[in-house]
């Protein structure tokens, strides 16, 4: 079972690598914001899983906190500061 939550490990931090290359490149600011998203969830999913193989279950409420800033980060984003224009 170790093995199986190693490898899962492992294709999260790929494919936090990939995110971070969007996040880098991205032609737009919604492409940038998906991609931060991406890094957040894979965050999340990655402390779910090294949780159980390192045996520290604070990782569990770790990554929930890291939910609820992603989600926050979100509605910051999208609802803009004083300088955003809304016509």
């Amino acid at each position: 079972m170790a093995e199986f939550l190693g490898l899962a490990a492992t294709l999260l931090l790929v494919t936090v690598a990939l995110g971070l290359i969007r996040v880098l490149k991205g032609p737009d600011a919604g492409d940038r914001l998906l991609a931060v998203q991406l890094l957040g969830t894979a965050g999340v999913g990655f402390l779910l899983l090294l949780a159980p193989l390192l045996g520290q279950p604070a990782l569990v409420d770790v990554a929930l906190v890291l939910a609820l800033l992603a989600v926050v980060a979100v509605a910051a984003f999208t609802r803009g500061g004083p300088e955003a224009d809304h016509d």
